[in-house]
């Protein structure tokens, strides 16, 4: 069906580029979603009040809630879309995990006040009656559900959306709690066992449980999360390709959105080089970025001394060194300042997160392990941290 609607909203699908596409994709779904939960809202409460069942009445409002999340979701593609301005340079694309974060807002409401009535259910407990109706309601809510799982999780990997696959999630966790409303409601109805509140708060933790997962995930990115590491891996196997690359260091991934990218890093390239020739291999390296990768990349030339094998010695021995510290150690950008006296030994190490010294104590420590190399040598150290996996 999905496709069918797309074919008839979205005109011109083949020349759309790839943000508009995915911004027309993820509308579409946002109002096919508004649709189909508001139409199960309204037979679920009706089904609810005429067999006075709270959980079937939960399961209707958490209906409603998803409605509702799927507007949110449709505002925030649509907003997500518009074009960069002079106060944002970057675009809104972030407006769609604002839009996630608005979502598990209205979940978490949800989730207490359907909480609040199924304690209220458990602790007065009301004889709940069913019919064919009812019954045939609630299964073909879950085809309903199942169907929405479906084309969301297709949609999501059409067009790279993790809100998309959240979304899908969400629909297949909606199909099992309306399943677990149909499972009570038919042991009501052949043992007389009044389980329908317990039900009704099983839903509604689980409702909370979905509130809190959808708040991390549209935190995460928000907050700055590292990037993919299949991301990663894909932009240095590019950079790395060309020869003239020696190696690639400082990778920050600047995430401004679902398809709004930027990145950053420096390549280390020989010292001896012609600079106009790496400059441009680096202007061609850019823009591969750009083009296969759909981001804009931002290149910073390290040049380093290849042809010197007293410094390629030296550069060995330290960074052996300064693995016996802690083997995540790496250094980088690598050169020596002899002198009369000492000889200066000038180089960056990266300290990833979650290595148990500090700045301070590695600097020290690392001064020391080059003083075992010789008394003439001194390290000049600059810490860095690493942005990605």
């Amino acid at each position: 069906m999905i496709e069918f609607l797309a074919r008839v909203f979205i005109r011109g699908r083949e020349s759309l580029s790839p943000s508009a596409l995915r911004q027309a994709y993820g509308q579409l779904c946002g109002a096919v979603g508004i649709g189909l939960n508001l139409l199960l809202f309204a037979v679920k409460f009706f089904a609810g009040s005429v067999s006075g069942s709270i959980a079937i009445t939960a399961d209707a409002f958490n209906n409603l809630s998803d409605a509702g999340s799927s507007l949110v979701t449709l505002l925030g593609f649509r907003l997500a879309g518009r074009k960069p301005d002079p106060e944002h340079p970057f675009g809104h694309g972030r407006m769609e995990y604002i839009s996630g974060l608005v979502v598990s807002g209205l979940i978490l409401l949800m989730g207490v006040e359907l909480g609040k009535s199924s304690l209220e259910k458990i602790l007065h407990p009301e004889e709940v009656t069913s019919s064919v109706p009812v019954l045939a309601i609630l299964a073909i809510s879950i085809g309903v559900k199942l169907y929405m799982f479906y084309y969301n999780r297709a949609v999501g990997k059409k067009i790279h959306s993790t809100a998309m696959g959240a979304t899908a999630m969400d629909s297949l966790s909606d199909a099992v709690s309306t399943a677990a409303v149909l499972v009570a409601t038919l042991v009501g109805q052949f043992t007389g066992l009044m389980i329908d509140g317990w039900v009704g708060l099983l839903v509604a933790l689980f409702i909370l449980y979905s509130a809190y997962k959808s708040a991390q995930d549209t935190l995460s990115p928000l907050l700055g999360q590292t990037p993919d590491p299949e991301f990663v891996k894909h932009i240095q196997e590019i950079v790395l390709s060309y020869p003239e690359v020696q190696n690639v260091h400082d990778l920050i991934v600047h995430d401004y959105g679902p398809g709004r990218v930027i990145i950053s890093l420096h390549a280390e390239v020989s010292a001896s080089g012609n600079l106009l020739e790496l400059h441009d291999v680096i202007d061609n390296i850019e823009h591969r970025l750009q083009k296969e990768l759909g981001c804009v990349a931002v290149i910073h030339m390290d040049p380093i001394v290849t042809d010197d094998p007293e410094t390629q010695r030296l550069r060995m021995a330290v960074a052996e060194k300064v693995k016996t510290i802690d083997p995540q150690l790496t250094i980088h950008d690598f050169r020596i300042v002899p002198g009369p006296t000492h000889t200066n030994l000038i180089f960056d190490t990266v300290v990833p997160y979650g290595v148990k010294l500090d700045r301070i104590q590695v600097q020290k420590r690392i001064g020391e392990l080059v003083r075992e190399l010789g008394e003439q040598y001194f390290a000049v150290v600059q810490i860095d941290n690493s942005y990605v996996l």
